[in-house]
């Protein structure tokens, strides 16, 4: 899972990098077709019947309209601010999903996990310094990415039988067709052979954090392994220094933590919950 969240901090310094010199559409296209070059061993080991024959459609289509979303409002936001910023932002997603449960899965929260969601929000508000710039396209852009993310969460919930290789598939496919339609108006020419081999490097740095990461939760129990996400703030941070002299502002930095504050909290409670629903007994109607 760490090594995982390292190449995912890696993957986002290298997109923010490369959208200096080359279109949005341009790099999330390369990204694709590299992926689905690394992806595509493991779709003929696992068998093609698996992407032809799936459960939910109408469900696997909104989650790659999701996924899409937020992986253009992803990169779109890298290109204007902080990778550190976009990231706090992003980190929001699981309050956005316990937010959103009890009025489309119908799950119910209990007044300690709504009043970490609030406390959450007030991160993200803290973090977004309430004044005129919050309301900057590349800030607001950050709000609705982070916002698909959490709903491609949700509908992942409602896809448990889809093998992950389907789901992986299906979204690299969907951002692949957004960038094809989008690199027309922004194409650039590739200009050295390195460009190209670190445009195509971003689509398999990803695809391997993908796959430790999937296998991280395989391997362990999801409460040992699940908090290490929020080690992606921590390279944010560090590459963000590094490669582009950001310096991480104090309301950032406060914000992140009642971020993670909460998350953790919803978390480790919904952990406790199911635990308890499996120990008592089911009592009748």
């Amino acid at each position: 899972m760490l090594l995982g969240m390292l190449l995912f901090g890696l993957n986002d310094a290298m997109g923010k990098w490369l959208l200096s010199s080359y279109g949005l559409g341009q790099v999330v296209l390369i990204r694709s077709i590299a992926a689905l070059l690394v992806l595509s061993p493991f779709l003929w080991r696992g068998g093609m019947p698996s992407l032809r024959k799936v459960e939910r459609p109408s469900m696997q289509v909104l989650r790659v309209v999701f996924s899409t979303v937020e992986i253009l409002c992803f990169y779109y936001a890298v290109m204007y601010l902080p990778l550190a910023d976009v990231m706090t932002y992003w980190l929001a997603a699981p309050i956005y999903v316990a937010a959103a449960s009890p009025l489309l899965l119908g799950e119910k929260v209990g007044w300690r996990r709504w009043s970490a969601i609030a406390i959450g929000f007030f991160g993200v508000i803290i973090a977004l310094e309430p004044s005129r710039a919050m309301f900057t396209l590349p800030a607001l852009i950050s709000i609705i990415g982070s916002a698909a993310f959490a709903f491609m969460m949700l509908s992942g919930r409602g896809l448990r039988n889809t093998p992950d290789r389907a789901l992986v598939f299906f979204q690299i496919v969907g951002a692949g067709l957004a960038g094809l339609a989008f690199s027309p108006f922004d194409w650039a020419p590739v200009s050295s052979i390195r460009d190209l081999f670190l445009l195509g490097l971003l689509g398999i740095v990803a695809m391997a954090a993908h796959m430790l990461v999937n296998r991280a939760l395989k391997i362990s129990d999801a409460a040992t392994v699940a908090p290490l996400q929020y080690t992606l703030l921590l390279w944010a941070v560090v590459f963000g220094w590094m490669f582009f002299g950001d310096v991480p502002r104090i309301s950032m930095m406060i914000g992140a933590g009642l971020i993670i504050a909460s998350g953790l909290f919803i978390f480790f409670r919904e952990r406790q919950l199911k635990k308890q629903d499996t120990v008592l007994p089911a009592v009748p109607e």
